[in-house]
């Protein structure tokens, strides 16, 4: 009798709809995973398209020696061209323009249907990215050679890259590929030991090896993000696309081959540290010191971080483990380079006497008709910055989100600096991810933007020409810009 109960519909069950359910079931089930598979597909698209962009400018940069790889100065050895070379491909600036908004269309495209795709298939298409980038040249930036001539002079000129420049190595076969001959290595003691290890490669090897590690620290900053948006209680899977697949982070930073995807990777490594329900602050601290290490900028996020614990006796543990860790990378520092261990800070304050074409002081005063970008302007900037800093500050001793406040901090010193390269506009992106702001995120992609937009023809007419400015008579000239 019960088995009957459980199997035959009640009487004048049809009438009730009792026979229609299961139709109604999927009517509202398909009504409801409509916008999900939409979601999906346009995802979908903008992974094709980011993807498909990065392959056509890697290999068409790899095609000949073009103004997308100003390493060309040097030459156009094998070991610059790269694999991608025997494809026979080739890059214009309209094509560049091209493959570069459709890269722009792709990642907005993902971030509307990141939630619709799998974590896996974001990790794979990321992961090809920037293997594919890896397997051009160095696009839109010397640094690198600027790099392996800082390990060179130290391993094979016994010249300190803190107190001497590469142009009093004029013979060794990295000179002619370096852009700032004249500049003293503005890095930390922590990279800039670690590159001495390049410098026994030769050329071909040290270049490899520094675009090896550009992708590793892309990558880590993604995987870190992703745990720390997880733990935070954010969607990993947005996290990892708002990252990994933004068009800065792949075209600029891990096409450069910059050393600004490892501090990317200590600051993603400190906000998995901090996040969750037992956030261990005072190893994250240690994680931003590493990072100072390796650029100087990794610190501006690192009192925000000792500010972070509700408890006052745990801000000061996590201070005096600040101090700490910076106190043992200075002194790793003097091992290596003795009393000139943190001549990065000078190199540092060098470069803030430059002024690049198009940072946001040097364009704003194009506008306002001022003659070039006076020291005023630029102090009026500064002034911004410290005042954002301020605030943001004193917002996060007061139990605001430590990573927000650090995120418009950092944006704040990016509109503020004279020397503005785009690829720097990297280094919000795992605070905009991971924090809970959205006008943070929001502004951090319109910076991102904007750091695209300058390497594009489409903005001339808005843009000032890339000028050089008269600079102090120990550096390079270089403009910013194509």
């Amino acid at each position: 009798m019960g088995r009957i109960e459980a199997t035959t519909p009640p009487i004048g069950g049809e009438a009730r709809g009792y026979g229609a359910t299961p139709r109604r079931v999927r009517r509202s089930t398909d009504t409801r995973d409509a916008p999900s598979t939409y979601l999906r597909a346009l995802g979908a698209l903008g992974l094709l398209g980011i993807l498909a962009s990065v392959f056509f400018v890697a290999a068409g940069a790899a095609g000949g020696p073009g103004v997308f790889v100003p390493g060309r100065s040097g030459g156009w050895p094998g070991w610059l061209e790269g694999p991608l070379h025997g494809l026979g491909l080739g890059l214009t600036d309209n094509e560049f323009q091209v493959w570069t908004l459709v890269m722009c269309g792709g990642y907005a495209a993902v971030l509307v249907g990141a939630r619709a795709l799998s974590l896996r298939t974001l990790a794979l298409a990321i992961v090809a990215a920037n293997v594919l980038l890896m397997l051009g040249p160095p696009l839109l930036s010397q640094d690198v050679f600027g790099y392996m001539a800082f390990a060179r002079m130290g391993v094979l000129h016994g010249l300190d890259p803190y107190t001497h420049v590469a142009v009093q190595a004029p013979t060794d076969p990295i000179y002619p590929f370096i852009g700032w001959p004249g500049q003293h290595s503005p890095y930390g003691p922590l990279f800039t030991l670690a590159s001495y290890a390049t410098a026994p490669l030769g050329l071909g090897g040290g270049l490899w090896a520094l675009k090896a590690a550009a992708v590793a620290g892309s990558l880590a900053a993604v995987a870190l993000t992703t745990r720390a948006a997880r733990l935070a209680g954010r969607s990993p899977r947005a996290a990892a696309a708002f990252v990994g697949l933004n068009p800065v982070m792949l075209e600029l930073a891990v096409g450069g081959a910059h050393n600004d995807t490892l501090v990317l990777a200590t600051l993603a490594g400190a906000l998995a540290l901090t996040a969750g329900a037992s956030p261990r602050f005072r190893a994250g601290a240690l994680a931003l010191a590493a990072g100072v290490g390796i650029k100087l900028t990794a610190g501006i996020a690192l009192p925000f971080l000792v500010l972070a614990p509700p408890q006052r006796r745990e801000r000061v543990r996590t201070g005096l483990v600040a101090v700490g860790g910076l106190a043992l990378v200075a002194a790793i520092g003097l091992i290596g380079f003795g009393t000139h261990a943190l001549g990065f800070l000078d190199a540092v304050g060098e470069q803030q006497q430059l002024v690049a074409a198009h940072s946001i002081p040097a364009e704003t005063a194009r506008l306002f008709g001022l003659n070039g970008t006076p020291s005023w302007w630029r102090h009026c900037f500064v002034a911004g910055f410290v005042l954002v800093l301020a605030c943001a500050l004193w917002r996060v001793a007061r139990g605001a989100d430590w990573r927000v406040g650090a995120g418009w901090a950092t944006l704040a010193l990016l509109v503020s600096t004279a020397w503005l390269l785009p690829w720097y506009a990297i280094w919000p992106l795992p605070l905009a991810a991971v924090g809970g702001d959205r006008r943070l995120r929001a502004a951090t992609l319109i910076f991102c933007a904007y750091a695209i937009l300058i390497h594009l023809t489409l903005a001339d007419p808005l843009l000032a020409p890339p000028k050089p400015h008269v600079i102090p008579h120990h550096v390079h000239v270089a403009a910013l810009g194509r």
